[in-house]
């Protein structure tokens, strides 16, 4: 009876944490490059349910001597030993009685890394991505990553994204838009080079601004944007604020190696768990929208719902029979 009521109640924690991941996903429906996360419960390990005294051999039925084959040989019969509702206590023709489940738990918050919509902005900025990828973040507690393409200029031509944080290039430096080039003239690529127009970059001592110079009508390459991914699912996890980090600490960076010479270090790490250049496409002009579904995240809450209610009648009923017992034997002694 306790384990009716154990199994019942994991249930309704398992049902909880289901529900708490369905409310994020619906309060992030329309956070741009949001990636959904689904609760993965697993079962605990079942119970293999056998009757008291039942024994593989005859012979160890608490009689010290020989291994029995038969019940001949243990001075019985079948007909001698007492048979409730088709149990026998026959040593050599035991009942199978089955496996007792122990209830569930959530076994990992997985990330569902479907495409998301697209949607036109026509911002030079907005850099929407199509496939796998990651933008690379600079942020107080290192590099991060995010799926999250809006970005904008500052006073100071840095492109960040809303929280402020530098988009960086591949050398891991933020990128910085000449003073001297419109907006428009800003064109970014599929694979992330930025290019902008003029035939040289010039840095004005007045401004400590780099400035384009040159034939205007041409384009010239200023940067490439650090777009990469992972070849393990596992090597990212979300830090919130949409931002993802290398699980390998927080930090974002690999973890040292005691007695190992940092030079070689990267070698010696899981290249699948490292950023790697992203096989996806940049679109300017741009955004992904989060992959959440409302109707389904709210079927699913609905769904989640009922399942708690049942679970927590479950409970209530083996509270009740649990209840009576404790009375019923109360009164009995008495």
């Amino acid at each position: 009876m306790w384990r009716g009521l154990y199994t019942a109640a994991t249930g309704m924690i398992t049902e909880a944490k289901r529900t708490d991941v369905i409310a994020t996903n619906l309060a992030n429906a329309a956070t741009t490059g949001y990636k959904k996360d689904i609760a993965v419960h697993k079962e605990f390990h079942n119970m293999l349910i056998r009757r008291v005294n039942d024994f593989d051999n005859g012979g160890v039925l608490g009689v010290d001597g020989a291994p029995f084959n038969t019940l001949a040989e243990l001075g019985t019969s079948k007909e001698d030993i007492t048979q409730i509702k088709g149990f026998t206590a026959d040593p050599f023709n035991v009942p199978s009685i089955g496996q007792l489940g122990l209830g569930d738990y959530i076994d990992e918050i997985a990330v569902d890394y479907q495409q998301g919509a697209l949607e036109s902005t026509g911002n030079t900025y907005d850099l929407a991505i199509v496939g796998d990828g990651f933008f690379a973040l600079q942020t107080p507690n290192g590099v991060r990553y995010s799926r999250n393409g809006a970005f904008f200029k500052d006073a100071q031509g840095y492109l960040q994204d809303i929280r402020g944080y530098n988009l960086l290039d591949t050398t891991g430096n933020p990128i910085r838009i000449p003073s001297n080039v419109p907006d428009s003239r800003v064109v970014v690529t599929a694979n992330g080079i930025v290019t902008v127009p003029g035939q040289e970059l010039r840095l004005d001592p007045v401004t400590n601004r780099w400035i384009a110079i040159g034939d205007m009508n041409r384009q010239q390459p200023l940067a490439q944007i650090q777009f990469v991914e992972f070849g393990n699912r596992l090597a990212s996890q979300k830090q919130g604020d949409n931002l993802y980090y290398l699980v390998n600490n927080n930090e974002g960076n690999p973890p040292p190696i005691a007695g190992v010479n940092p030079d070689i270090r990267p070698r010696l790490m899981n290249p699948d768990m490292q950023p790697r250049p992203a096989s996806g496409e940049l679109i300017q002009g741009s955004l992904e929208k989060s992959n959440t579904s409302i109707v389904y995240e709210m079927v699913e809450l609905i769904h989640n719902q009922r399942l708690y209610e049942a679970n927590s009648k479950a409970v209530m009923t083996q509270d009740s029979m649990l209840e009576k017992s404790v009375n019923s034997i109360g009164s009995l002694n008495g």
